[in-house]
């Protein structure tokens, strides 16, 4: 299984960015994939997940600011990243579930090595 994170980088706050992770080694059609992230000193915070059937689902905080998608063609899952926030600065992760409809951190059971999000002015 591969995992592999792109698009991070720098961002004023209030700007976008749509992170991709490119996915290989798995029936990526049938699995469940997820973002998660972590801030500088702070532990991993979930972000958001879909099933394999396109149902998503999000963190609170994260509602209507950041979208998932998958194109299960191109075995490639995005994050699309709108008014972001200094807070939202972190290295985000890609992971992916071996089921088809669990999406927490608890049920992920490969990681990508992550891309650095640094939204700041």
């Amino acid at each position: 299984v591969r995992l592999v994170e792109s698009g991070g980088g720098l961002v004023q706050p209030g700007g976008s960015l749509r992170l991709s992770c490119a996915a290989s080694g798995f029936t990526f059609s049938t699995s469940a994939m997820s973002w998660a992230r972590q801030a500088p000193g702070k532990g991993l915070e979930w972000v958001t997940g879909i099933y394999s059937d396109g149902s998503t689902y999000y963190a609170d905080s994260m509602k209507g600011r950041f979208t998932i998608s998958r194109d299960n063609a191109e075995n490639t899952v995005y994050l699309q990243m709108n008014s972001l926030k200094p807070e939202d600065t972190a290295v985000y992760f890609c992971a992916m579930c071996n089921c088809s409809d669990y999406v927490y951190l608890d049920g992920m059971d490969y990681w990508g090595k992550g891309t650095l999000v640094t939204v700041s002015s």
